[in-house]
């Protein structure tokens, strides 16, 4: 089979990811706001696709590189199959906003108003707040232009070279000013184009020419980043909202007194945020990282999104003025930036058009007036979050932070939240006298601003911190607690698929173990003595750890599966993962197929292998789940000759994670756990409501309920499986006696 057919093109099969979340914000049996989310998501999911992968190409191409990708397409194809793919997935965007969802909404009582639509109240309101709260805070910027070049002798778009380093990102990559480009000759008492602000909204503005002039003059109108874009109007009944570019647009006037204004348009920009650390040439991680986050504001422009009904004039103006190709030019035929309307999901009163709540559970096998660490020594305890409250995993590190048994708490963190109670008990710990250490990736993008702030915040409350492993990101989910106790000490873990993020954990399908497993405990010892200090890589018990052993581990199960296979006997595999993109695991699993292995994949994301294809991959199929929570654990299962091996994993089956990060395959052991999660994994592969086949073209259809007819959605499944959980452990209570023992006399 040609090489080009055996996999799909990673950043195309992200494309349809994308596709997938568009087509529930289109489906008619979801709520109202909840399609709106969705819709939101998939526009932010799109900008930061645009930012990292169309961002990376662009570079790549600049640099000449031409070498093709595992489907066979070079640099320049794919960035033109996107490119085509984009254009196609942004009209559905806003066919399903405009003709679908705002006429829906303000059906439902949720109205936006255009300007033309204000009544006298509603007209007076907004002159009144554009007057007191808009108009101070905004500053017009005029750019004066005494020429634009004709189309056939505009010079060709800058195309920008990879940068070696972020101060050398921070002075080579700004947005170029008017007067870099020969089009554009400033007055020298005129601002060339201003640096903007990275996906903010603007509005550009063309006033009418000088007196004796015929040349177009321009201003730039920007609103930064923390602008409220939804304004509430007053209404008889239901929410009545403007946007912030229209009032300011009808208003315009007040901030150009004496000018025509011919045109505003708004538009927005997309910068490259594909800046590499050169990590041999840093000396201090923390201030290069803070570089990088500076550079990215001055990055390259990568995407320039412009209101539909600007004039060809305004657009070329802009076009050259931040340096991007025609292909990279989408004009927008509704609102700019539909992520923001995320905001609106959360208006008071209309609870009827969410989803029904699903609070999480508490935890069937603990007991919260119990001590964690008695609950954890009497077996491991498996959660399945979002089902289940993520609270025990915070109580584990606040216990852990106030028990005077406890002597050192260690742990990775890689994203968390704003105020995250997590990092407030490893503070408190560390000022009480315990040991701490935290391994904070500075790396995570675009919460690198974030964790450079936990980092020094935690260092001054006299935390150990490390700054993750030099040309690695940590991604392992790991919380080590080491505690006296009176047989000796006794290590207890907490390993996750997600991060120590208590709001993510609301809307992300993740797995925790907690255990105080005696190899596992070993294990975790070494881990952190070899990612904290300068020793070498050591042999684990149970656990396996990228870059120094995952792969192979995974390899060795898949030539297991294999080897059974030849030899007669049963073999499966089964994975739940975000991504499968890594050529040597498709690889694995093509020559698993064709040694007759059954694999069942359930992909959320991307996924590069090509399932179903005859005498190649006949013996896989891949499903993802789309529904209201963020599908992000990841399971493995292998049959292993009927000794069934069950893992959870903090990794997806992706370059990076095998060879570029931190990352580690936990084994779960325990009888009640091992039940517990092949009863999740199964219930994944049930699903008929929310779950799409990727057929061997490309496309995905919905997943058909089998001859019953029974229609089966995973998320509601699990939601529901999570009561019977608590009821099944009270039960299980109930049928054991304990009777009361006399003073004094010993257990």
């Amino acid at each position: 089979m040609a090489a080009e057919s055996r996999y799909f093109n990673r950043e195309l099969s992200w494309l349809e990811f994308n596709q997938r979340v568009l087509e529930e914000a289109r489906n008619p049996s979801i709520p109202l706001l909840e399609r709106l989310k969705f819709l939101a998501i998939t526009a932010s999911n799109l900008d930061e696709f645009t930012m990292v992968r169309v961002g990376s190409l662009q570079l790549v191409l600049a640099e000449g590189d031409s070498r093709p990708d595992p489907t066979g397409l070079p640099p320049a194809e794919q960035l033109h199959a996107i490119g085509e793919r984009m254009r196609a997935f942004t009209a559905g965007q806003y066919q399903c906003y405009l003709a679908d969802l705002e006429p829906a909404l303000a059906q439902a009582g949720l109205r936006r108003v255009r300007p033309n639509e204000l009544n006298d109240r509603q007209s007076q309101h907004v002159h009144q707040l554009f007057e007191q709260e808009i108009f101070p805070v905004l500053t017009p910027l005029a750019i004066a232009v005494s020429s634009i070049a004709d189309e056939d002798k505009r010079p060709a778009r800058k195309k920008s070279a990879r940068k070696k380093s972020a101060s050398a990102a921070a002075t080579e990559s700004a947005t170029p000013g008017i007067t870099e480009m020969p089009v554009f000759f400033p007055d020298s008492d005129v601002p060339s184009f201003p640096l903007l602000i990275n996906q903010s909204l603007n509005l550009c503005v063309r006033l009418a020419p000088s007196k004796g002039s015929d040349l177009p003059r321009f201003a730039i109108v920007p609103f930064g980043r923390n602008r409220q874009r939804f304004i509430t109007l007053p209404s008889e009944s239901g929410f009545s909202f403007i946007l912030l570019e229209e009032v300011v647009g009808r208003f315009l006037s007040l901030l150009f007194p004496g000018e025509t204004i011919e045109e505003c348009v708004p538009f927005r920009i997309t910068r490259n945020a594909d800046m590499e650390l050169q990590e041999d040439q840093a000396s201090d991680l923390l201030s290069e990282m803070q570089e990088i986050v500076n550079a990215r504001r001055q990055s390259a422009c990568v995407r320039l999104e412009v209101a539909d009904h600007g004039s060809p004039q305004v657009r070329e103006f802009l076009q050259t003025a931040v340096d991007v190709a025609d292909e990279w030019v989408f004009p927008i035929p509704g609102p700019l930036d539909l992520s923001a309307f995320f905001r609106l999901t959360d208006s008071q009163g209309f609870d009827a058009l969410r989803y029904e709540p699903w609070p999480p559970k508490p935890s069937a096998q603990l007991d919260p007036a119990e001590n964690i660490f008695t609950s954890i020594a009497r077996r491991d305890i498996l959660l399945y979050h979002p089902y289940e409250s993520f609270d025990p995993v915070v109580r584990f590190v606040d216990s852990a932070a106030d028990d005077p048994d406890v002597l050192a708490i260690k742990q990775t963190l890689y994203r968390t939240s704003a105020k995250s109670p997590i990092v407030a008990a490893l503070k408190r710990a560390a000022q009480k006298g315990k040991y701490v250490t935290v391994i904070v990736e500075l790396k995570a993008r675009f919460d690198e601003q974030r964790n450079i702030e936990w980092a020094r915040d935690l260092e001054r409350a006299d935390v150990q911190v490390i700054y993750g492993v030099k040309g690695l990101k940590t991604h392992a989910k790991i919380c080590l607690v080491v505690r006296r106790e009176p047989q000796g000490i006794q290590r207890y873990m907490h390993f996750g698929t997600g991060n120590y993020n208590e709001i993510t954990s609301r809307i992300y399908s993740d797995a925790s173990l907690m255990t105080c497993n005696e190899d596992l405990g070993a294990d975790a010892t070494a881990f952190f003595n070899t990612v904290t200090g300068y020793s070498q890589p050591q042999r684990f018990r149970q656990l396996e750890m990228a870059p120094i052993g995952l792969r192979d581990k995974l390899l060795e199960m898949i030539e297991a599966e294999i080897e059974r296979k030849r030899h007669g006997q049963k073999a499966i595999i089964q994975a739940k993962l975000n991504a499968l993109v890594d050529e040597q695991m498709i690889e694995a699993l093509y020559a698993a197929s064709q040694a007759g292995v059954k694999i069942r994949l359930n992909i959320r994301g991307v996924c590069c292998l090509r399932p179903g294809v005859p005498g190649l991959s006949e013996n896989i199929t891949v499903t993802g789940v789309i529904d209201r929570f963020l599908e992000h654990s990841r399971i493995l299962y292998f049959y292993h000759g009927g000794d069934e091996r069950l893992f959870i994993s903090s990794a997806d089956w992706m370059p990076r994670n095998l060879d570029r990060r931190v990352e580690l395959l936990v084994p779960v052991e325990d009888s009640a756990a091992r039940s517990k999660l092949m009863g999740i994994l199964k219930t994944h592969f049930q699903d008929t409501a929310k779950s799409r086949r990727l057929l061997p073209d490309g496309r995905y259809e919905p997943v058909k309920p089998g001859t019953s007819g029974t229609v089966a959605r995973s998320q509601e499944m699990l939601y529901l499986r999570a009561a019977e959980w608590i009821k099944d452990a009270n039960q299980a209570a109930l049928s054991m006696f304990e009777p009361h023992r006399p003073l004094g006399v010993d257990e």
